[in-house]
Order: structure tokens, then C-alpha cells, then sequence
């Protein structure tokens, strides 16, 4: 029985939304735009998949970059999909690709100072036995602790922040607070939001002694709310197939449905724990990778370049990919939202992203414009032989 492996490349949308505007983000096009302020750009395996025509497609612009020097020797059926989740961010992407779109709204929190109730500071507060709090305002993660890291060390008040998502984010230095103190923390904060609706409680803990210095580690941890109804995961678990969770795929679905998690911080190393889920997973199995560099390195802090970078790197490690594939197995390229890193603030953007399916047995195909991401789940649950789920497979 052949494997499912779903690869996330985190926030890595190719424009053409049509419900753009909606979201504030008319004209979003992370890939298109890395193309033209990067027109260098050496990605000729994901070229070779279908990636620029797909792009193309989906934005209406087509974009020209060489094949020359690819090595990955698959064939691929390759299209793009639109987002029906009432919402751009990573919990309702990644739950859509897995067959549960969110079609209810999440809670926000509001942008400008305070960002969050009183009543609700105050109760996490009592409970984990804080004398106040610092920021309280939507900010950039990595913007905020260099402004208010040398005050949290001072005075041990945790930083709290929100952004344009549904959550609220809490930062902490992980030897003058203490990393399972953050944690303790977050799990008080994530039961007391759950009135608001939020999607995730995120750990965002970090180290350094003085502001411009400061720099996050990858102890990050979700704290999420459990899916609404049972996804690829989920039904994957209880036909007995082993679900192996790389990244913070877990923290994502709040652990719902995985067996194996494999935490790791840094493509290099969420690469080499998906080459190690292939090189032990049995038949019927379902890999899920997220790749969050490109949205947290790169995305939110609006770095073009670097952007343009890691997706060369990510590009150069497809043929090792292609090589420790079985003979069935079906690996899916995608991604959950866009991020486009010359658009303005530091928000995710709404865009339409690829699908890209590859793998020996495959039929080379155009599959054209998917009206849910759902398509892919259902399209990976067709690959190790699941029921039906909520997307029209493209297999």
C-alpha cells in the first residue's frame, strides 16, 4: 500500500484570490513578487513540477524561470487551490487541507492598545500568579521582545501580544522567567481564552541580555483548539495507519490524530526528521511536514531575499526527497495561506496556493483551479485508501 506525504511550505500562496480585497490584500502574490524582485531565482525542480504555470494560473500572470539543472526525474499533476475557510491563517489552512475547512469565524483581538479584556488579564494573572503584564497590543513577535525584553527581565512581567490571526502570543525569556513556567503559563492563558473563540495560545520564548539582541529559540510551543470535526489525521488513527506529525504539525491539531511527533526548528532539520518518518513509516502511512521558516523568518518580517533563498534551499533537497520514495507513494507540495513579503505591515496574506502531486505512478495532469484546499486530503486519504472526507480528490 503506498504512503502520503503532505509537505507545507509555510504561507507560501501564489496570488489570485478572488476574495483578496475582503482580507485587505488585494494584489498579494507571495511567489510572483519574490520573482520579480528576485528574478535570479533557482528553483528549477518545482519549475519542473508545474510550479510557474500553476502560479500562473492562479494570478494570471505568467512567470518565466529556467529547468536548467534539475534533478528530480517525477512526474506530477500540478494546479492551484482557493482557500474557502473564513480566515488566512495557519490553523485554518492546515485543518482545511485535512478536510475540515473553518467556515465559522475565529475571535480576534483588537489591534491597538489594550488588546485584551481586563477581566481576562486580570484572571490569568490571579491564577498564574503574575504581578501585571508588558506589551498588550497587536506587534511584530520579533519587533516587540527587543523593545521589551531588557523591561521583562527586570521586572518578570511577560510580554503579551496579538497579531492579525486569531490568538494571543506570550513571550519570555527562557532562563530569567523559565521555559516550563511559560508553558504553565500558556495552558492557564489557552483555558481562559476559549470564551473569545481564539484559535491558538502560542509560547514564544527567547534569550539574550539586552534589547537589539534578543533572538526567539525553537521551544516555541501552540497551544490550539482541537478541530471541530475529525480530519485526514483523525480518520488516518483510527484505521490503524501510523500518523507521523513533523514540525508543529502536532501543536496545529492540537496532537489530534497523530501518532509519531517529530518536533524540529529549522528546515535543515524538519528535512531530515521527514527523511526519517519515510525511512521507517510502513505502508498506509501519512506524513505531514510543516516548513514554517518561509512564514516566520521570512514572511512576517517581510524579508524578500531571504524568502527567495530558502526556497532554493528547499528546491535543492527535492531529488533526496524524490530518492526515498517507494513505489506508490504520492507526495503533495502546498501550502496553507500566503505572506507576501513586499506587502505592507506583517500579516499573513489571502491568496490562492499551489498543489503540487508527484510521485512514480502518477499520471502527468494539469488539475487546474481546486475550489478548497479540502481537495488535497481527500486527493492524500485516496493515495493510502481512507474513506471519503469533505474534499474531491484530483487522483
Amino acid at each position: 500500500m503506498a504512503r502520503a506525504i503532505i509537505l507545507v511550505m509555510d504561507s507560501f500562496g501564489i496570488g489570485g484570490a478572488g476574495d483578496a480585497a475582503a482580507y485587505g490584500d488585494e494584489g498579494a502574490d507571495t511567489f510572483g513578487h519574490i520573482v520579480d524582485n528576485y528574478p535570479d531565482l533557482q528553483i528549477p525542480n518545482l519549475i519542473k513540477l508545474g510550479l510557474a504555470q500553476a502560479a500562473g494560473e492562479a494570478s494570471g500572470v505568467q512567470r518565466h524561470l529556467t529547468t536548467t539543472g534539475a534533478k528530480i526525474d517525477l512526474p506530477a499533476k500540478f494546479g492551484h487551490c482557493r482557500e474557502i475557510s473564513l480566515a488566512k491563517d495557519t490553523t485554518s489552512g492546515h485543518w482545511e487541507i485535512a478536510g475540515v475547512p473553518v467556515l465559522e469565524p475565529w475571535g480576534y483581538f483588537k489591534p491597538d492598545y489594550p488588546s485584551f479584556p481586563a477581566d481576562l488579564v486580570a484572571k490569568i494573572c490571579q491564577r498564574a500568579g503574575l504581578n501585571g503584564i508588558l506589551g498588550n497590543k497587536a506587534a511584530s513577535g520579533t519587533v516587540i521582545i527587543q523593545e521589551l525584553g531588557e523591561e521583562h527581565i527586570h521586572s518578570l512581567k511577560p510580554i503579551f501580544y496579538t497579531s492579525a490571526d486569531s490568538n494571543l502570543q506570550i513571550a519570555a525569556h527562557e532562563k530569567y522567567f523559565g521555559l516550563e513556567r511559560l508553558y504553565a503559563l500558556c495552558q492557564i492563558a489557552y483555558e481562559e481564552v476559549k470564551p473569545y473563540h481564539i484559535a491558538r495560545v502560542i509560547a514564544r520564548p527567547f534569550i539574550g541580555e539586552k534589547n537589539s539582541e534578543f533572538t526567539r529559540t525553537g521551544n516555541r510551543h501552540d497551544y490550539s483548539v482541537p478541530p471541530i470535526d475529525q480530519t485526514l489525521l483523525d480518520i488516518a488513527r483510527q484505521a490503524g495507519r501510523e500518523v507521523f506529525a513533523i514540525g508543529k504539525i502536532s501543536d496545529i491539531f492540537a496532537g489530534s490524530g497523530v501518532s509519531r511527533k517529530l518536533p524540529a526548528s529549522g528546515h535543515t532539520a524538519i528535512w531530515e526528521q521527514t527523511f526519517a518518518a519515510l525511512s521507517e513509516a510502513p505502508e498506509g502511512s501519512l506524513i505531514f511536514t510543516n516548513f514554517v521558516d518561509f512564514d516566520m523568518l521570512y514572511g512576517h518580517r517581510r524579508d524578500l531575499n531571504g524568502y527567495a533563498k530558502a526556497l532554493e534551499e528547499f528546491d535543492a533537497r527535492l531529488p533526496e526527497l524524490a530518492d526515498r520514495l517507494q513505489q506508490d507513494d504520492v507526495v503533495f507540495i502546498t501550502a496553507d495561506h500566503g505572506n507576501d513579503p513586499t506587502a505592507k505591515g506583517s500579516d499573513h496574506t489571502r491568496e490562492q496556493v499551489p498543489v503540487l502531486a508527484i510521485g512514480r505512478g502518477i499520471t502527468p495532469e494539469n488539475i487546474g483551479e481546486r475550489k478548497t484546499f479540502a481537495d488535497i486530503g481527500q486527493s492524500a486519504a485516496k493515495v493510502i485508501g481512507l474513506k471519503q472526507l469533505s474534499g474531491t480528490s484530483f487522483l
